[in-house]
């Protein structure tokens, strides 16, 4: 789990520059789900939401088959993304504890992402969706969700 110094979030210009990974990880995470669902690389895959506990910080949002899952992180078993994402904030806020709830809006539209306190592809520096893309572009979708199912073998 990445930490962000101070203040990079709030200033547009650094947290565009953060390398794609962390950009995603940080605020972005609906975009690249978004994106992912907008020309599915798989078939099968819907969006599925973190949401942390009343007073807590630590939303995401992911896609997944509901056996493997797809972030920024790339592909893994969808139970060890919810253990890892866990762990993290716990580890950060005594007490954390979250919900999962299935999207069922457009995650990357601006007015349904900001009803969910989620910043929309407009309100980035630049826009995030032909970034998001080119990092979907970098994966062998294929292969790699391969991988992830095999660990659920293992």
């Amino acid at each position: 789990m990445y930490v962000l110094k101070h203040g990079i979030k709030k200033n547009p210009e650094k947290r565009w520059a953060l390398p794609d990974r962390i950009f995603f990880g940080y605020g972005a995470c609906a975009i690249l789900a978004g994106a992912f669902l907008e020309h599915p690389p798989l078939e099968g895959f819907y969006g599925e939401r973190i949401i942390p506990g009343e007073g807590f910080s630590g939303n995401h949002v992911y896609v997944t088959n509901g056996l493997i899952a797809f972030d920024y992180h790339g592909y893994s078993a969808r139970e060890r993304l919810l253990e890892h994402h866990g762990k993290g904030w716990a580890s950060r806020s005594a007490g954390w504890h979250y919900a999962i709830t299935r999207v069922d809006f457009d995650l990357l539209d601006t007015v349904e992402l900001n009803r969910r306190k989620i910043l929309g592809p407009d309100q980035y520096l630049y826009d995030p969706v032909p970034r998001a893309r080119r990092f979907l572009r970098r994966i062998d979708h294929a292969e790699a969700a391969a991988r992830a199912l095999r660990t659920l073998t293992s």
